[in-house]
C-alpha cells in the first residue's frame, strides 16, 4: 500500500524560505514520477514541480529560480526547497505520486494515483 505524507509547512515572511518534505512508502521513487501541487484558498490547484523516475526535474514558470525539487532515494523522500517566498506562494501544498516513470503532462493532477493530505504554507509581511 502506498502512503504519502507531507511536512515542513508553516508561516514565513516575504523573502523567507521553507523546505517541504514528502515521505512516500510502498513504492520506490526511482521508478515513478512525483510532484508537488499547491492550491491557494478559493483557487484551482496548480503544479509547482515534478521529478521523474530518472531524477529529471520540471519546475513551473511561476516559481522557476526560487523553488527546487529534489529527492533522496535512500529515504524515499522528495523535497521542495522554496526561497524568496512571496504572498502568492500561500496555499496548501500537496505531494502526489503515481505509477509512471515519466509523465507527458507532469502538472496534470489526475495523472497521479496517490496524494498526501497537504501542508499549509502562509507567506506574509
Amino acid at each position: 500500500q502506498v502512503e504519502v505524507e507531507e511536512s515542513g509547512g508553516g508561516s514565513a515572511q516575504i523573502g523567507g524560505s521553507l523546505t517541504l518534505r514528502c515521505i512516500i512508502t510502498g513504492h520506490p521513487l526511482s521508478e515513478y514520477e512525483t510532484a508537488w501541487f499547491r492550491q491557494p484558498q478559493g483557487k484551482e490547484s496548480e503544479g509547482v514541480a515534478a521529478i521523474d523516475g530518472a531524477g529529471s526535474a520540471t519546475v513551473a514558470d511561476s516559481v522557476k529560480g526560487r523553488f527546487t525539487i529534489s529527492r533522496d532515494n535512500t529515504d524515499n523522500t522528495v523535497y521542495l526547497q522554496m526561497l524568496n517566498l512571496q504572498p502568492e506562494d500561500t496555499g496548501t501544498y500537496t505531494c502526489a505520486t503515481g505509477y509512471a516513470f515519466k509523465l507527458d503532462f507532469p502538472f496534470l493532477l489526475g495523472s497521479y494515483s496517490y496524494l498526501g493530505q497537504g501542508t499549509q504554507v502562509t507567506v506574509s509581511s
